[in-house]
């Protein structure tokens, strides 16, 4: 008997209770260091400093300092790798971008005050985060061997649903019963079975079972920031500043976790029993998400002598209006008595009905310290200190009466405040030329209990799959030219992020797949401007 399946999950607009989840609001709200060449060679680390155009984006009272006009663009080449360590090996991938990182327009008005000296306003567009990242494993002739199967998993959860809101009885659409969603797709494309109790359910994996997995993800997407700051400088000792940002979000995210499985329980050919045979299917899923936002920064930087700088600033969260369209489907082919699947048949192939949704998200608050001093009149050492509050980020409905009290619920046991320290110098060699270096870390962001595995995982859905972000850090070096009105600054930016992916949430005592992995960015960032 050989038999193959393709199920696919249509996603309809009705909202349940898979639509968004903690981890959702996780993935959107990554930051990044971004901006000019002269920002980034110094590891960001301007929140004492100011007088850059990317300031803007970070302590609004950097507008302060500027005592003529500024006009400036940024051109950041990002070459991009990922490496996932298992046990079969490790699995590299390479990606190379080209983004406009920064341009933007800082203008002056002196106010002939003994109090006020001047008045600034600037505005500027910022590529303030990156979404871009592809990474695999389990491919070729190196296949990754699993100890459980994801059916197993969506048995587990499926249990005690009844059989009729997993079907969808009458003419009643499944995904509308309220039943995860996930668990409905396991059952209508028979990665699941009716168990021997009413209303349990058994997965393909059994004593004796083996079976090896590939997985792939690739996203994409940004986040843009179009700011509006006033600033001002109070006799030299005092800059304030207050800021404005409208931002752009999308996110696009593509994945596939592919089992191979050998003497499992495979469906017969009526489906009402299941017996020993040989199974392979993908479940795919695609997520795309946009929207726009807005955020409230200030900040103020104190002088107390010239060669010392105190900075500090608090940015609100970027409250988000979402809309987002994914589906998920799975192909399965399967045959009974025993043998080798791969090569025996194609996979059949279909396109998913789109669900459509809208939601609201609140970022996390930020807020910022810098201390920085002038050394000898031709050097400069800035130091900055960070902290995000993720565990304070919350998920609302937008066009629905829904209650999001479990996912936000879920955003506090699963994160926390993510602390980042950020260094940079600067020593002018000539009056024209200058050298810069800093670098910059960033502790994780995840509890230790949701990152070991202490605790369940929930995703949204039809994707159990989730990466939490360990630690993230960047290298920086560059250079500065001046010639009269006219700069030009360059840096190299090296960022070593680390990352555990997860094919699913652990359970019943049972580990699910789980690698390490890296992603590595080498950016070369280039900037012009003119000072008037």
């Amino acid at each position: 008997m050989k038999k193959a399946i393709v199920s696919t999950l249509f996603t309809a607009a009705a909202v349940t209770a898979s639509a968004q989840s903690a981890v959702d609001a996780y993935q959107l709200s990554q930051g990044d260091l971004r901006g000019t060449a002269r920002f980034m060679s110094m590891g960001g680390a301007f929140t004492a400093l100011g007088g850059d155009l990317s300031t803007l984006n970070q302590n609004p009272a950097g507008i302060g300092i500027y005592r003529k006009s500024d006009v400036g663009v940024t051109v950041d080449f990002n070459m991009a790798n990922s490496k996932v360590n298992t046990p079969a090996g490790s699995f590299t991938q390479d990606k190379t971008h080209v983004y406009c990182n920064n341009f933007g327009y800082i203008g002056t008005v002196n106010l002939d005050s003994d109090v006020m000296y001047t008045f600034n306003w600037g505005a500027s567009y910022s590529r303030v985060a990156s979404f871009d990242r592809t990474y695999r494993a389990g491919s070729g002739n190196n296949p990754i061997q699993i100890g459980t199967s994801l059916s197993n998993y969506i048995a587990y959860v499926s249990d005690g649903i009844p059989t009729d809101q997993l079907a969808g009885a009458g003419n009643v659409n499944p995904y509308d019963t309220g039943a995860p969603w996930l668990s409905v797709l396991g059952y209508n494309s028979a990665l699941i079975s009716p168990g021997s109790g009413v209303n349990t359910y058994d997965g393909m994996w059994k004593n004796g079972t083996s079976g090896d997995m590939l997985m792939s993800v690739r996203e994409r997407g940004y986040v843009d920031e179009y700011a509006i700051d006033f600033g001002g400088n109070i006799m030299d000792m005092v800059y304030w500043g207050v800021g404005f940002g409208i931002t752009d979000l999308k996110f696009t995210q593509e994945t596939l976790y592919d089992e191979q499985v050998y003497d499992a329980n495979i469906p017969d050919a009526t489906g009402t029993t299941t017996v020993n045979g040989d199974g392979g299917y993908a479940l795919s899923n695609y997520r795309h998400i946009t929207g726009t936002g807005f955020n409230f920064k200030v900040g103020v930087i104190v002088k107390p002598i010239n060669e010392l700088r105190f900075g500090f600033a608090v940015h609100t969260p970027t409250y988000y209006s979402l809309d987002q369209d994914h589906y998920g489907s799975v192909d399965f082919e399967y045959s009974s008595g025993y043998g080798t699947l791969a090569g025996q048949y194609p996979y059949a192939d279909t396109d998913a009905d789109l669900g459509y949704f809208q939601w609201k998200l609140k970022s996390p608050w930020r807020m910022m310290f810098g201390i920085a001093g002038v050394i000898g009149g031709r050097g400069v050492l800035s130091l900055d200190y960070e902290r995000a509050s993720f565990g304070d980020m919350k998920i609302s409905d937008r066009g629905y009466a829904f209650n999001y009290d479990l996912e936000n619920g879920d955003i506090k046991n699963y994160f926390q405040a993510q602390n980042t320290i950020r260094v940079g110098g600067e020593l002018r060699v000539t009056p024209q030329f200058s050298i810069r270096a800093g670098y910059a870390y960033s502790t994780t962001n995840v509890k230790s209990e949701a990152e070991d595995n202490r605790i369940e995982i929930y995703t949204s859905g039809t994707n159990p799959a989730y990466t939490f972000n360990k630690s993230t850090q960047y290298v920086t070096l560059g250079l500065g030219y001046r010639y009269q009105a006219f700069y030009v600054d360059a840096a190299y930016v090296y960022k070593n992020r680390k990352s555990t992916y997860h094919a699913f949430t652990d359970y019943a005592n049972v580990r699910a797949p789980q690698f390490d992995f890296s992603d590595t960015n080498n950016n070369i960032v280039v900037s012009l401007g003119f000072k008037f």
